[in-house]
């Protein structure tokens, strides 16, 4: 029988916009329990339970709230611009953003984790994925700052990203676009794609110690989209898992074209065999170009540097350490269970729930249970594999976390709701509505051995009648339950910015006590410290010319500087002379075209300004730090090119000249 696929999505669509239609509330809010405010309640002074690291979608950040009270604590910028600090802007900062396209000033963020040691939380680093320019970015705790962006060859839309294996050996990330490799000739026609494009997921090693980054290999695969993944823990902790959808290898409409197909797959990797079968040579050495960047902590600056190579396993070849589990259909989200033993594959299209099991796989591989195999890698048979499905949980499953009793709790866009089941019988517990389509959920250390529980917070796509209206475009929103009984509470509901994808929590106990308050400045090894007013100066080498200006309470010094000329390129170092924690200070130039800078207590930043008119130009302090902060200003004064105006500057009233 010929099936009409466009008359099939047409049906589909329609069923989906009904279903959602139909299944959200009638009513604006909620019921709410008399005591939800007090559960959320957290009193001026004291400290929120714990730490919530949330992804930033569009806005390429990422953001920290204090969970219980939904507080914002701070963003983070990552592979975004910000011009309240002056990150990607300062020229200590530039280098984070470059990449092998060139200098990329933005991404669209989607997932966070935790470093991990023995499959908890350590409190070390935070991790996150760039989507669009296929990137992974390390955050160090004890400073809230990126510490490293390194970028994936061979990738596009790097989305099943950037999930660790339970000691933290490997970040890996997944290809969401299968695309021709960037060592192959990539001028192919795209209705070629079922032949001359690849799939990659990268294995990037992460140093123990000292969190360093670096692309050990990847995995050449069939043209799949990779979507999502999770690494085991536990019994299975040497095997990574990765959602695949478009198995039907279409390359148009996709909407239709990659849902024919009644199941797709979830990619089982032993990652720890993958990873020696790279270290014996069982691999091509292949030339790409990405790049790596890292902060220096002592020189508190950047650096960038472009990698021309990368070991590539093509699993045509080799591929006695990976298998394809059939799944259904269009999974999204992958998620291991506490234990290790089950793991979840929610398909976006599927009715039910399925959960596979991590003894069952084994003893299938043992027992080749096969069905074929796609590309050389073995199919294990579906059934062979299942532990079991949840019958009818909802309408559009995506992703699945977990409680430290047993239990499962998953999303459902279509439905707008999560469902809570029991992993061991697949027994459905519960059930509550979400305003509106809830894309992630996270549970208290739901990625992790033993969960925290307590609470769990839905990620919501649309706030149509929640908050006040803000124009076309609504904020995003984020909602509190109280999962610490039988029944799923709804307690707070609170905006975010961003889009926010997926989110991890941490105890705040757990990072608090390593947070570095600010730099000694006997530490700074930044090429222009000063380490007192006395040190502030201005200097010219041809058209640079260096400003070495010192910001302590209430003043900037130099604060009258004259003999800038058009033409030049101004380097203005600015050393934070404050020993004091909570004392920042910025600084910023009239029309300056970039940004300001905003520094810590004991640290050197650097803004350049190329002056574009002749004329006395202010610069001044940007972050309000004592009563007469006000008064932390000065003076440019800028002259025609080839004028005889001298370099001077004065501190304290007196010139340089006096200085001296």
């Amino acid at each position: 029988m010929k099936i009409n696929y466009l008359a099939t999505a047409s049906m589909l669509a329609l069923a989906l916009s009904v279903g959602m239609t139909s299944c959200r509330p009638k009513a604006s809010g909620p019921a709410v329990d008399s005591d939800a405010a007090q559960k959320a309640y957290v009193a001026p002074g004291q400290y929120d339970e714990f730490y919530d690291f949330v992804s930033g979608g569009f806005n390429g950040q990422v953001s920290v709230y204090g969970i219980p009270s939904g507080r914002l604590l701070k963003v983070i910028p990552v592979f975004s611009q910000n011009g309240e600090n002056g990150y990607g802007y300062s020229e200590d900062t530039k280098p984070m953003l470059e990449t092998s396209f060139g200098f990329v000033p933005w991404d669209d963020s989607h997932h966070m984790t935790l470093s991990l040691t023995d499959a908890m939380y350590d409190g070390r680093w935070a991790f996150i994925n760039a989507n669009n320019t296929p990137r992974v970015a390390r955050i160090d705790l004890k400073t809230f700052r990126t510490e490293e962006i390194i970028e994936l060859p061979n990738s596009a839309g790097n989305h099943a990203s950037p999930f660790l294996t339970h000691n933290s050996e490997y970040l890996v990330a997944g290809t969401r676009f299968s695309v021709p490799a960037d060592y192959d000739n990539g001028d192919v026609e795209i209705a070629k794609y079922a032949e001359a494009f690849k799939g990659h997921i990268s294995f990037v090693k992460i140093d123990p110690q000292t969190g360093r980054l670096s692309l050990d290999f990847q995995l050449r695969l069939p043209p799949f989209n990779y979507d999502l993944s999770h690494s085991g823990k536990g019994v299975s902790g040497d095997w990574s898992f990765f959602t695949c959808y478009n198995s039907e290898r279409a390359h148009t409409l996709l909407e239709i074209n990659s849902s024919k197909n009644d199941k797709d797959y979830i990619l089982a990797v032993n990652w720890k065999k993958a990873a020696e079968h790279a270290a014996k040579g069982d691999c091509k050495v292949e030339n790409v170009k990405y790049a790596h960047n890292v902060w220096n902590k002592e020189t508190l600056t950047a650096s960038s540097e472009i990698i021309d190579k990368v070991k590539i396993i093509d699993t045509e070849e080799v591929n006695d350490f990976l298998y394809l589990i059939p799944c259904p259909k269009s999974p999204h989200g992958c998620d291991v269970d506490p234990t290790g033993e089950y793991i979840v594959g929610n398909g976006k299209l599927a009715t039910n729930v399925p959960v596979f099991s991590f003894t069952k796989i084994q003893q299938a591989i043992e027992n080749k249970e096969f069905d074929g195999n796609v590309d050389g890698i073995n199919v294990i048979k579906y059934e062979a594999a299942l532990h079991g499905e949840v019958q009818s949980p909802g309408l559009g499953s995506l992703h699945t976390e977990f409680d430290d009793n047993g239990n499962a709790y998953t999303s459902f866009f279509v439905s707008s709701e999560v469902v809570k089941w029991r992993v061991k019988d697949l027994e459905i517990l519960d059930r509550i509505p979400t305003y509106y389509s809830i894309g992630h959920l996270s549970v208290m250390g739901g990625d992790t051995k033993k969960p925290y529980g307590k609470y769990m917070i839905a990620y919501n796509k649309i706030t149509k009648d929640r908050f006040l209206p803000t124009g076309p475009e609504l904020c995003q929103a984020a909602q509190l339950y109280d999962i610490s009984g039988d029944k799923m509470k709804l307690i707070l509901e609170f905006p975010t910015i961003g889009e926010p994808h997926y989110a991890v929590a941490a105890k705040a106990d757990l990072i608090t006590p390593n947070v570095e308050r600010f730099v000694k400045l006997e530490d700074n090894k930044n090429p222009y410290v000063i380490r007192n007013i006395n040190d502030a100066r201005v200097e010219r080498k041809g058209n640079r010319v260096d400003v070495y200006i010192g910001a302590i309470r209430s003043r900037l010094a130099p604060d009258n500087i004259e003999g800038i000329k058009m033409g030049d390129e101004v380097y203005i170092h600015v050393t934070n002379l404050e020993q004091e924690w909570d004392i920042p200070h910025g600084f910023a130039v009239k029309g300056n075209n970039n940004a300001e800078v905003l520094v810590m207590p004991g640290e050197t930043c650097t803004l350049k300004w190329i002056p574009n008119r002749v004329g006395i130009i202010p610069f001044y302090c940007t972050d309000f730090c004592s009563a007469l902060h006000q008064e932390m200003q000065g003076y440019f004064r800028v002259s025609p090119a080839g004028s005889a105006t001298p370099l001077t500057f004065t501190i304290d009233d007196k010139s340089v000249k006096e200085l001296k």
